[in-house]
């Protein structure tokens, strides 16, 4: 009898089928959802049902008493729309509060806060939008000119906005994406900003640099991952003759894809770890289970989610999805989407940090508190507060595993059936062994 899909080789990087379990006659595809959410409308529909429903629970968000007029502060903020593409709406992120609201635009500084208090900083940023080029970022028109002097403010930025009509709407939820509040568009603006970071300054200057080179000179000097996603969406960073406007939503995955592969530059050289480290930790109803293996470097990510939570509507069936690489990394996209990208980005960081190479595991269990999509920085963000936790040290794989299921309520054989990564670290014999039985 047979326990699931067997899982192919490392570095074939094809994902594993996605393994789901409940009574039957449900739909044909039940991890259709969890591999669309709502980036693909792979259901055929015009806009997502699930999103849909969500929003229905929230309020429609008049701001400014019926007003065209805002004067508040930006944290900074901004967002570039992907919809039309290479024609994009533009536009910053204000709120009508003055003063330091640069929280509200920050997910480095969201984790131990509640799911409400995520969606209160996000409903109140308007976002005003115009319809620009993305090549625009070369000689921008005034807004776009604006969008990218506000992308490069180390601090919260005053700002006077005028919109064609008074800003409405829902809140705007997506999983690569922290929610957004109503939006108009927007006429004229005017910002004051006082202080920019030097940094992002000195390499927007800099048109003989490539973008990957900006990224990664700035992300070494310490400058927040959110702030450099911001300046790569705006368009500030790069060869002259190559800077674009890059959708908000793509900014983000591309840069933490970035990073991570540059940390991997120098993981690759490092002593291989050789021990079994453990780090478990739970936020907004997600337990995380975080594994380091002994031996050269690759990388899984899994999530499981219950019934009725966000990407898994479905009452009666628990869905699975992963994406895995071996140490020579992998070449199509992951199927999981940007959650792969950022928790590889938090568990690189972690071993540059120790100067070891590991197999990685990063074993995500979302539960039905899972009721609003919040973004890849809570993947990422949370990861990395996992990772801030003082290790477990493990002795064996066979007491990982039973860490494992003590830590899941989903049963251990499903999570072994889906894991790639766990299925060689459990059959693949090393060379020593060989060794070892050809000198006996």
């Amino acid at each position: 009898m047979s326990s699931g899909p067997t899982a192919p080789p490392l570095d074939g990087v094809s994902p594993l089928p996605s393994l789901s379990w409940s009574i039957p006659g449900l739909r044909e595809d039940p991890t259709m959802c969890l591999r669309c959410r709502s980036a693909q409308l792979l259901c055929g529909k015009p806009v997502c049902p699930i999103l849909v429903k969500y929003q229905a629970f929230t309020r429609s968000l008049p701001m400014l008493g019926g007003g065209k007029e805002l004067d508040g502060s930006s944290p900074p903020g901004l967002f570039v729309g992907r919809f039309g593409y290479p024609k994009v709406s533009i536009g910053p992120l204000v709120t009508a509060s003055h003063g330091d609201t640069l929280l509200l635009d920050t997910p480095e500084d969201w984790v131990g806060r509640s799911v409400s208090d995520v969606v209160g900083y996000r409903t109140m940023l308007v976002r005003g939008t115009q319809q620009v080029n993305v090549l625009d970022a070369e000689k921008p028109i005034r807004l776009v000119e604006d969008v990218q002097t506000l992308a490069l403010a180390s601090e919260s930025v005053e700002v006077e906005a005028t919109f064609k009509r008074p800003p409405r709407g829902h809140l705007s939820l997506s999983d690569e994406l922290p929610p957004y509040g109503p939006s108009a568009p927007i006429e004229k603006v005017r910002l004051d900003v006082r202080k920019v970071d030097a940094g992002l300054d000195r390499l927007a200057s800099d048109t003989d640099a490539t973008a990957r080179t900006a990224v990664t000179e700035l992300y070494d000097r310490g400058v927040k991952v959110s702030r450099i996603q911001r300046a790569f969406s705006a368009g500030t960073l790069g060869r002259r003759g190559r800077r674009k406007l890059v959708p908000t939503r793509w900014s983000i995955t591309a840069v933490d894809d970035l990073l991570s592969k540059e940390n991997l530059e120098q993981i690759r050289e490092f002593p291989e770890l050789s021990e079994f480290r453990l780090y478990r930790y739970t936020a907004l109803d997600n337990r995380w289970f975080i594994a380091f293996l002994p031996g050269s470097f690759r990388y899984e990510s899994i999530e499981a989610w219950y019934p009725n939570t966000l990407w898994n509507p479905n009452t009666e069936r628990i869905v699975m999805l992963g994406d895995h690489e071996g140490f020579k990394g992998r070449t199509s996209y992951a199927s999981m989407g940007g959650c792969y990208y950022a928790a590889r980005l938090a568990t690189t960081e972690e071993l540059v940090r120790r100067r070891r190479q590991a197999g990685v595991l990063v074993f995500r269990e979302v539960h039905p508190g899972e009721i609003l999509p919040l973004g890849v920085w809570n993947v990422r963000e949370h990861v990395r507060a996992a990772l801030q936790q003082p290790f477990e040290a493990v002795g064996s794989m066979a007491e990982l595993l039973s860490k494992m299921s003590e830590s899941f309520a989903i049963p251990l054989p499903h999570w072994l059936s889906q894991s790639a990564v766990l299925h060689e670290a459990r059959t693949q014999r090393k060379l020593e062994e060989f060794d070892a039985g050809v000198a006996a």
